[in-house]
């Protein structure tokens, strides 16, 4: 068979087509932190944005022309790249974007997903782990399955002040599970006074 294996995804796109997609894709990554797209695409632009951190670790001047070439707009990301994103992933060896699968969001139910930088603000799992402790403390379980143990130390690992951060996410989760609860009991307190 000519031309043996594929080493990546074409996503229905010539080379060039291809490439500018997956630059606009991590542009909009390194700027919103999280984006939402089709799962092949998530995956081909994980790839590219673990290179570009890797790049922004090294902080060499090679590194910040390999990085400037990738960019579409590079006087915005360059800072953020060799700043703030640097410090954060200054422990970790690697795995520094995480893809999740959701449902499908287009009409075509194409296999959609969200990619995200980790240990960052918008952080799905952080946010996920906060909610099922709250909601496991809000039962009375004080002790931890074994999913969420291991979710929370996945994200708290290299996180800075990892543990102090997920009991402050779980307090606020807290609190809006108590809000949503009161309203929802005044709201069926003012259904039974019509009544």
């Amino acid at each position: 068979m000519a031309g043996g294996a594929a080493k990546y995804r074409h996503l229905s796109r010539k080379s060039s087509h291809r490439q500018a997609l997956l630059r606009n894709l991590v542009t909009s990554l390194i700027k919103h932190e999280s984006i939402t797209t089709t799962w092949p695409k998530a995956k081909e632009a994980q790839r590219l944005a673990e290179k570009l951190i890797t790049l922004g670790k090294r902080n060499t001047e090679h590194a910040r022309r390999r990085a400037q070439s990738i960019f579409y707009t590079p006087h915005e990301l360059l800072p953020k790249l060799f700043g703030p994103l640097r410090d954060r992933y200054a422990e970790r060896q690697g795995g520094y974007t995480r893809v999740l699968r959701v449902e499908p969001k287009k009409d075509d139910q194409a296999p959609s997903a969200i990619l995200e930088l980790v240990d960052g603000p918008k952080d799905m799992r952080f946010a996920i782990t906060a909610k099922a402790i709250a909601r496991q403390r809000e039962q009375g379980i004080q002790t931890l399955n074994e999913l969420t143990a291991l979710n929370v130390k996945k994200v708290t690992r290299y996180r800075k002040g990892g543990v102090e951060a997920l009991e402050k996410e779980i307090e606020r989760m807290s609190l809006e599970g108590k809000k949503k609860t009161e309203k929802r009991e005044k709201g069926n307190d003012e259904e039974e006074g019509k009544r």
